[in-house]
């Protein structure tokens, strides 16, 4: 039986190009989630001068596809400035690899948001943000959404654990319903403030517990 995967595919399966956390990265992002089954994390290494990616590593969960695209990203991005690696796009991921399966190119399209998010993640913290917009609640859950509920493997929106958000003169405050003495408390509450702290209006960000 002849497989839907291409040799190159199999070989960014088998054998992943820059695959790992990256010591020294001062970008980095999570798209996807475990309910699913897929997620990818890129770590970038950006010059600040320049604004190039001299290095770029990933960390995937998921099947071969998600694994060989977000393989294939990093080949693609590194060496590129940051506005050329924004323009690598999921089809010229895919066709790098020598095409996906139909059902399986939601993998391309996950590890492209990945390595754009990290982009932005890079120009969030480097006050590099072109457009300013003032921080809202709408664009914080939107942010949190991103943040998972280890209890059930989904976000902390979609479970209904965050309770509250409010945004006022520079000071974000999350409330979340989970116990302070949760082993997950102090896990949730650094991804909260990982999402929250680069905007660029944001002074202040305080995660709350129940007692």
């Amino acid at each position: 039986m002849s497989s839907p995967y291409s040799e190159k595919v199999l070989d960014h399966f088998r054998n992943p190009r820059n695959v790992g956390r990256l010591d020294g990265a001062n970008a980095k992002a999570t798209e996807g989630s475990p309910a699913c089954g897929d997620m990818v994390s890129v770590y970038l290494k950006v010059d600040d001068e320049t604004k190039r990616i001299d290095n770029i590593t990933f960390e995937s969960y998921g099947c071969a596809s998600n694994i060989a695209t977000a393989s294939i990203i990093t080949e693609l991005a590194k060496g590129k400035t940051l506005d050329e690696a924004r323009k690598i796009n999921w089809k010229e991921a895919a066709d790098a690899l020598g095409g996906l399966p139909a059902i399986k190119v939601h993998c391309s399209v996950l590890a492209v948001d990945s390595l754009r998010a990290a982009i932005e993640n890079y120009e969030e913290t480097h006050g590099l943000v072109k457009e300013r917009r003032p921080t809202t609640v709408e664009e914080v859950r939107r942010r949190l959404k991103k943040v998972m509920n280890p209890l059930v493997g989904l976000d902390l929106v979609k479970t209904e654990l965050l309770t509250g958000i409010v945004v006022e003169s520079g000071k974000v405050t999350v409330a979340v319903d989970l116990p302070v003495a949760n082993q997950f408390a102090n896990n949730i509450r650094r991804e909260i403030m990982e999402k929250i702290e680069p905007l660029w209006d944001v002074s202040e960000v305080e995660v709350k517990f129940t007692e």
